[in-house]
């Protein structure tokens, strides 16, 4: 028996469902954008993070008492410095999950940064990235850059103005990432 020859009502019906499902798994697949995400202050107030809507954004999970603090902090304010103007948020995120070298509050992190690097970028409030108690900002950056775990402190998201991931990069230095950050300050995206 032939197949039945569908009209045309039929057709664009099925071919509009294919088209649904494609673009309903594409959207799972970029789904995460980092301004739908909320976050905690510092002072642990809830903060959007739409409100970094058209700014290019470097988030990084900081700690004071680490190996990499000095040169971070450092290269963080620096890069802060001669950005900012151009649209570049850097925003850190204290966590004590490795050796335990964030073992302050976040407000004492601020000072610390402040005190000892001149770093007036956002510092927010402290949160674990990785395991259960993970923030969702950092399930989010993990997922979406398919990193199993964020290997130690100082790991490093850039992201779009429009709220979506770039990249991560772990042991890169901030001077380092001076490129991509100008890249996604020009792009209209």
């Amino acid at each position: 028996m032939p197949p039945k020859k569908r009209t045309k009502e039929e057709t664009e019906s099925t071919d509009n469902t294919k088209k649904t499902k494609t673009s309903e798994a594409s959207k799972d697949a970029t789904a995460f954008n980092v301004h739908n995400v909320t976050v905690a202050n510092a002072q642990g107030k809830d903060v959007s993070m739409s409100v970094y809507a058209g700014k290019v954004l470097l988030i990084v999970n900081v700690a004071s008492k680490c190996g990499r603090t000095k040169a971070h902090y450092t290269q963080l304010a620096a890069l802060d410095d001669k950005l900012k103007d151009k649209g570049l948020r850097i925003i850190g995120f204290p966590c004590n999950q490795f050796g335990r070298q964030e073992p302050g509050t976040a407000e004492g992190v601020v000072c610390f940064a402040k005190d000892n690097y001149n770093a007036t970028f956002d510092i927010m409030g402290k949160v674990e990235v990785n395991g259960e108690n993970a923030s969702p900002l950092f399930v989010g950056l993990k997922e979406t850059t398919k990193i199993k775990n964020i290997p130690w402190n100082f790991s490093k998201f850039l992201v779009s103005k429009t709220g979506r991931v770039l990249g991560a990069y772990d042991k890169d230095k901030p001077s380092s990432l001076e490129e991509p950050i100008l890249k996604a300050l020009s792009s209209k995206e």
